[in-house]
């Protein structure tokens, strides 16, 4: 459908009016909320009035639910653990000398194979600075007393019954009173 100067007036007193372009595309007729958009664009209509907003619901408060013996969640019974000591930890494995290759000098970048042990060690910014060098086994990184310490076993999670417990009774609760 065209836009003609009456349809044109009648879009530019409407926008004034504050309504949105779906509402004035209905009273219009034939034109979509986008053609509207459009329209005021290319028209450069700006500064409508107060944007048009359905009305608000009141809400109403809810009343207070009492809840009575039978309906009321049946408490578990509550296992606390044990205070455990904690663990002491691992002692520390005394440091790994370096080994020293058959030219009599240390593992370096340049000198490193495959089957050679790649912990660093001292700082790299220094002359000292040296790998390992050990045999290594089966294709791994590090010698055996590199791997314990790069390696460290992951310790089993134990749930605590009584986080657990609590956890689930907070869940029955809101699952109760949220329809």
């Amino acid at each position: 459908m065209a836009w003609t100067d009456e349809r044109v007036e009648q879009l530019k007193k409407l926008w004034s009016e504050g309504l949105s372009a779906s509402q004035i595309a209905k009273q219009l007729g034939g034109v979509t909320r986008n053609a509207v958009i459009g329209k005021v664009h290319r028209l450069g209509l700006s500064g409508r009035a107060t944007p048009s907003r359905p009305a608000r619901r009141t809400v109403k408060p809810s009343r207070p639910r009492t809840t009575t013996a039978s309906t009321a969640p049946a408490q578990r019974p509550v296992s606390r653990p044990s205070p455990s000591t904690p663990t002491p930890a691992a002692p520390k494995p005394a440091p790994v000398e370096p080994a020293v290759l058959p030219s009599g000098e240390f593992a370096t970048v340049l000198t490193l194979r495959d089957s050679m042990c790649k912990w660093p060690i001292g700082d790299p910014a220094q002359a000292e600075f040296r790998f390992c060098g050990r045999k290594t086994a089966g294709g791994n990184a590090y010698c055996e007393a590199h791997s314990s310490m790069a390696y460290q076993p992951s310790a089993k999670r134990r749930r605590r019954t009584s986080d657990a417990g609590a956890a689930l009774d907070a869940i029955a609760a809101t699952r109760r009173y949220n329809f």
